[in-house]
């Protein structure tokens, strides 16, 4: 990984400054967390009312919850929602009741194999109660009647999501999309919340070739909703990119599109083969995070996936284990470094046509050489004019040059911009 700088920091500070809030799919705990990323960004905030038809799903009620806890016989609390969001099944239903600890058993959730870490368990469309705890406690409990209090609401309201857009200098869209809707999990998702935040303030300091499109928004029924509601303008989607899991130590993990072929799957795969990082490319399947609805067959978006380790790849994945000290300032830099080195290449790339096709024009008459003169790279410079020349046939773009030629592609778009401005092509 390359030195951290400060953003590093500020990025893992976001992390712990989310962590403590109870997010789920809907719900003041969604509204809180775009509240603290709309202090690092403008956002467009969009509230959806429960019963709206998208797509196939409908916006279910709105989930919201104040106090819960498993109060033993002797009145102390050995399973407390203000300890930890992750103890509540997520979208429980209100209960106030006292059980025997036999009965209690049918809705406590744990993990065996990791007795001292708490799992994350939903049940979004189906009503039901629980709590996660660890296996440890429970093996603790002793036998008797427990004071069970969940105050929680289901009840008409919203789904909230947000954008915040870069304007670029065609409306052609770039998506970037990033799932809010996990309660106390740092990689999955507070890293790629704070990834894809500071993306967009680095990308707002140039002026991009492409429009930024960048998504805040509840997994699964969030994507489908941001969808639905976009679909007479979907045709401006060119590329997309999905970050989860961005700040855990293991190496980049990019899953490609639907397609295979897509332009970002491309970029993402020469921009992690020239940056020599250790890191995987894995094929498209229609499971993990919000790339399965940008690529379901209607849509079929040229969007891929960005994370670490996989999903599900690792065993801190949906426990209490995944805090802000299993994720890296470290992580989260090279993460968001490889994402700004593929938006610069995805930026610049363009399927050039020479103007003088017949034979190789005189470059030195022109003045290329010559401005050549003093660099440190002027055969490789020389090198990438003659491809560029050669391949601007209107079929091959410049990422098409950088790989055939084995030249860098910031060489390539270099010579590709002075070829223009002798009006040798046309980009």
């Amino acid at each position: 990984m390359a030195p951290m700088t400060a953003a590093g920091e500020e990025m893992h500070a976001l992390v712990e400054r989310l962590y403590p809030l109870c997010r789920s799919i809907t719900g003041d705990g969604v509204r809180a967390t775009l509240e603290i990323v709309g202090e690092y960004l403008p956002l467009e905030v969009h509230e959806v009312p429960t019963g709206t038809q998208v797509l196939d799903w409908t916006v279910p009620q709105e989930w919201n919850i104040r106090d819960a806890y498993v109060a033993d016989p002797a009145g102390n609390r050995v399973v407390d929602f203000a300890a930890s969001s992750l103890h509540v099944l997520g979208y429980s239903v209100p209960v106030s009741a006292t059980l025997p600890l036999s009965e209690l058993r049918e809705h406590l959730h744990t993990l065996p194999d990791h007795p001292s870490w708490v799992p994350y368990r939903t049940s979004y469309y189906k009503p039901e109660w629980g709590f996660c705890l660890a296996q440890e406690t429970l093996d603790a409990l002793p036998d008797g009647a427990y004071e069970v209090r969940i105050d929680s609401t289901l009840a008409d309201g919203h789904l909230t999501y947000a954008e915040h857009v870069v304007p670029g200098q065609v409306a052609d869209e770039v998506i970037v999309s990033c799932h809010v809707c996990h309660p106390s999990l740092a990689n999955d998702n507070l890293a790629g919340i704070a990834v894809a935040t500071f993306l967009a303030r680095t990308l707002a300091e140039g002026t991009p070739y492409y429009t930024y499109r960048f998504l805040f928004a509840p997994g699964t029924i969030g994507a489908i909703t941001w969808l639905a509601r976009n679909k007479e303008r979907i045709d401006r989607v060119k590329h997309g990119l999905v970050l989860a899991c961005a700040g855990d130590r293991g190496s980049l993990t990019y899953k490609r599109s639907r397609r295979g072929d897509a332009e970002i799957d491309r970029v993402m795969r020469h921009v992690l083969e020239s940056s020599e990082r250790p890191h995987g490319i894995v094929e498209f399947t229609p499971y993990g995070y919000d790339e399965r609805q940008f690529c379901s067959p209607g849509f079929d978006l040229g969007v891929g996936s960005l994370t670490r380790t996989p999903y599900a790849g690792y065993p801190e994945y949906h426990t209490s284990a995944d805090n802000p000290d299993f994720v890296s300032p470290e992580a989260m830099e090279d993460t968001l470094a490889v994402c700004r080195e593929a938006f610069a290449v995805l930026d610049r790339n363009r399927r050039p046509l020479n103007l003088s096709p017949y034979g190789e024009p005189q470059l030195g008459r022109r003045g290329l050489y010559d401005a050549l003169g003093g660099r440190s790279d002027t055969k490789q410079a020389q090198m990438a004019m003659l491809w560029v020349l050669n391949l601007s046939d209107g079929e091959h773009d410049l990422l098409d040059v950088a790989e055939r030629s084995g030249l860098p592609f910031d060489t390539v778009a270099a010579a590709a911009d002075a070829l223009v401005a002798a009006g040798l092509i046309k980009a």
